[in-house]
């Protein structure tokens, strides 16, 4: 090493004659103390622990502390996918397998009502045709009324039977000599013939309300109900008819030969008591039910097939004519003449009875009115022969001089009949529509909507 101009120079440490120094012991390192463990949660990313240095190597002094020492750890990891690493994710009803996007079913939805109503400003021929309307229902339920009806009949005749062989210990006979009467008694036979029409209106309500989800009252008006003073309105009206009716069948019988026997007599209040309590008890129930089936559940079944869905034309011009009550009135009353016994202009009175009454239901938004013409018209048919000892009832042919006799009172009942209904304003669609609802409507609102769901 050269020295400076005065020729001194620093001796070499190697020559110098002092003693070396020994190096300063160096502090031993601290223990390496590794991190605190993480706990592990399902589906969280754990980073890799680093681990201590084997012994007798020392981490480069050059480099940053190592990552061992103290509680330093590494900064998060970027997350390309939200959700993949990390904090844990809600547990899916699947797993891992679980599709993307699917969050669960969660709670359970909640179920409306089972009945529906018709949308508002419904009239009556199209009461069936509400949100849960579906082709087969109308079927379904004409189906289970005829089946339920006539299984209900028969085993009213076989308690029926067997009660008069308890009581009387006579058999029915089965020779065929008296093949008219089931329990031997006239009367006990009429209670029987009109008990089985009766038990037709339970059966009516009770498909409306399974079959169909609606009201079983949609079958009496479009208030959902009988309308009780318009109901007490018509039978005022029918008694009026059962005049008219009576006066015109004496004028047409001046004109037609007497066919009587001249054996009519009156049978005494013993014989005719029993019987008129019978009529008067069942005739009603009976006449209520031939129009609930005929003039309500049929007149309804056929004015819910609408076509309304269909967009072909073909399609378009049924549907036009299906949307009227006539289709419905004119295969209702077809269907009530034939399950009577009348033959010749017999069927033709038969037939435009049940019409009027049909169309009568349209024009009033209700049964109300036929029922009324219904019940009095049976009353009067009934309580007539029954006084002087005829309670079967006699179908066949009818002359013509004697159903013009009945068609033109019917005629007038239902001309005043519609001409009070507009006086009191009588409600003819359900709530909300264009009329006026009349003193006997439900006010708005007073039948909870319903949207239907998928079914």
């Amino acid at each position: 090493m050269a020295g400076d101009e005065d020729g001194w120079a620093p001796l070499d440490p190697g020559m110098s004659d002092k003693p070396e120094a020994p190096p300063p012991a160096e502090a031993p390192a601290p223990a390496p103390v590794p991190p605190a463990p993480v706990p592990l949660t399902p589906g969280a990313f754990a980073p890799p622990v680093p681990q201590a240095p084997a012994a007798g190597w020392n981490w480069p002094a050059h480099q940053s502390a190592p990552p061992y020492q103290g509680a330093q750890s590494y900064p998060p990891m970027a997350q390309p996918y939200p959700g993949q690493y990390g904090a844990p994710q809600p547990q899916q009803p699947y797993g891992a397998y679980a599709p993307q996007g699917f969050t669960g079913y969660g709670p359970p939805r909640p179920k409306g009502p089972w009945t529906a109503a018709p949308p508002p400003g419904t009239p009556f021929h199209r009461m069936a045709r509400t949100p849960l309307h579906r082709w087969w229902r109308p079927l379904a339920g004409s189906a289970a009324i005829v089946a339920a009806g006539m299984a209900l009949a028969i085993a009213m005749m076989i308690v029926g039977v067997i009660i008069r062989v308890v009581v009387t210990g006579d058999a029915p006979d089965t020779t065929g000599s008296d093949s008219g009467t089931v329990f031997g008694n006239p009367t006990a036979d009429l209670a029987f013939n009109l008990a089985s029409i009766a038990v037709f209106l339970p059966m009516a309500l009770l498909a409306a309300l399974l079959l169909q989800r609606r009201r079983p009252g949609t079958l009496a008006s479009v208030a959902g109900r009988v309308r009780w003073r318009w109901l007490l309105t018509c039978c005022g009206l029918a008694l009026g008819f059962c005049v008219v009716s009576y006066a015109t069948s004496i004028v047409a019988s001046s004109f037609l030969p007497d066919g009587s026997s001249g054996d009519e007599h009156w049978v005494g209040w013993g014989r005719f008591l029993p019987a008129a309590i019978v009529i008067i008890l069942l005739v009603p129930l009976q006449s209520s039910a031939e129009e609930v089936v005929f003039r309500g559940w049929l007149l309804q079944a056929v004015g819910a097939c609408t076509l309304e869905t269909r967009t072909g034309r073909v399609a378009r011009a049924f549907g036009t004519v299906l949307r009227t009550p006539w289709p419905g009135i004119v295969i209702g009353s077809a269907a009530f003449t034939s399950l009577h016994g009348y033959t010749g202009w017999g069927i033709l009175d038969i037939f435009v009875f049940g019409a009027i009454a049909a169309w009568l239901a349209t024009r009033t938004g209700g049964l109300e009115s036929g029922i009324a013409l219904h019940v009095f018209n049976n009353l009067l048919a009934f309580l007539g022969p029954a006084a002087v000892g005829q309670l079967d009832t006699d179908e066949g042919a009818v002359p013509w001089q004697a159903v013009a006799a009945d068609i033109a009172p019917m005629l007038l009942y239902a001309a005043v009949v519609v001409w009070i209904a507009r006086r009191k304003k009588i409600q003819t669609v359900t709530p909300g529509g264009q009329d006026d609802p009349g003193p006997d409507a439900l006010p708005h609102g007073a039948e909870p909507e319903f949207v239907s769901r998928p079914q």
